[in-house]
């Protein structure tokens, strides 16, 4: 499959604009809404054919809300969702139906995921079943080669779930989203409920994937070492928003926003003697309510670096650099005369090497994944 067939050339697979998601609160008897939780409130972003964009934060700041909202999993509040150019976001679902199978997802609880009472092979048939006429010889043909591509021994596939380890079951979940050659696949947290030494395996699969069918990946995850080594560019979420975008190197080498910067200072660094050389940000105060946001910018009731401005006036995103977005006071009108308390004591941990066939998660006759150089 070529990266991006049917696209024009440098159209994007996906692109987001202004998506709003808010959950209604109701109290009462009658069920009245008195409120709404904002979980996502403003977000746009692009991502190119064969491209993954890495979206982080910390838990509750709304990515696994972006990631569901923008396959419609959800009925969006407001916003445009254009996948392959075509409109999705107020699409009927009769109509989207069509569109399944050019986008579909991988769930970060692999075992939550996947049917009990299902072998393997029904689960990965299943899409088949629903999206294609093919015949239930093809089928079978179709289950064996997933099995093969992600590194399942074929003989496994009248096994149910319970009879396989944690990494094996998020290679299952793969092989089901890519039954229908889809373009595109949120990966919602996919190695998050995984041993360490099983994540390098996904992680590595992911992209040997990506290499061979041309996948445009959505990584969400709190993971910023493994998001550094499978994203080409990495969107920082807080509460509901993007606060900063730009091409993985530069956001690793020198972040500008303030919630970014405290995010890379918690990345454990494997060297001590950078490890004592780097300074730590510890952020103080709890994230606040995404039903009561704070006035003016999100991140003021905890920012290190905050000024009046920012408690009155919501910073706008604004571009910095070619490909490289911040929404903060510090880069906007003042930021000449305003310096940054923070940012030069950041500094962000190198790329993890991810190894391969790490002992641990393979059967007899599973296919290992590639090494990172």
């Amino acid at each position: 499959m070529a990266d991006g067939a049917g696209l024009p050339p440098g159209e994007p697979v996906l692109s987001v604009r202004d998506l709003v998601m808010h959950f209604p609160i109701r109290r009462g008897l009658l069920r009245r809404r008195v409120g709404a939780v904002r979980a996502v409130d403003g977000v746009s972003f692009d991502i190119l054919p064969g491209e993954t964009l890495g979206l982080v934060g910390e838990s509750g700041c709304g990515k696994s809300t972006v990631g569901r909202s923008v396959l419609r999993l959800y009925d969006i509040t407001s916003g445009s969702i254009r996948l392959e150019g075509t409109e999705i976001g107020r699409m009927s679902q009769s109509r989207l139906r069509r569109l399944r199978p050019r986008m579909q997802m991988v769930f970060q609880d692999p075992m939550a995921s996947l049917d009990p009472r299902m072998t393997v092979e029904s689960i990965i048939r299943e899409p088949l079943d629903e999206h294609t006429g093919l015949s239930a010889r093809e089928k079978r043909e179709r289950v064996a080669e997933l099995m093969d591509a992600v590194g399942l021994n074929r003989r496994f596939a009248a096994r149910y779930p319970h009879a396989f380890s944690g990494g094996q079951r998020q290679r299952i979940g793969i092989a089901r989203a890519l039954a229908l050659n889809p373009r595109f696949v949120v990966c919602d947290e996919p190695i998050a409920a995984l041993d360490v030494s099983i994540q390098a395996q996904v992680v590595n699969l992911l992209e040997d994937l990506q290499e061979r069918f041309g996948l445009t990946y959505l990584f969400i995850s709190h993971d910023l070492s493994m998001v550094r080594h499978i994203a080409g560019r990495v969107a920082v979420m807080y509460l509901g928003r993007i606060v900063e975008s730009a091409p993985r190197e530069a956001l690793y080498a020198d972040p500008l926003h303030p919630y970014t910067q405290a995010l890379l200072s918690a990345v454990p660094e494997p060297d001590p003697a950078l490890a004592r050389s780097r300074r730590r940000i510890v952020l103080r105060g709890d994230v606040p309510s995404p039903a009561n946001p704070p006035r003016g910018c999100n991140f003021s009731t905890r920012c290190p670096a905050v000024m009046p401005i920012c408690r009155e006036v919501d910073p706008l995103s604004q571009e910095v650099a070619p490909g490289r977005t911040v929404a903060c006071h510090l880069h906007g009108p003042l930021a000449a005369r305003t310096p940054n308390p923070v940012r030069e004591t950041t500094r962000a941990p190198e790329a993890p090497s991810i190894p391969a066939g790490i002992p641990g998660d393979e059967t007899p006759g599973q296919t290992p994944t590639r090494s990172v150089p």
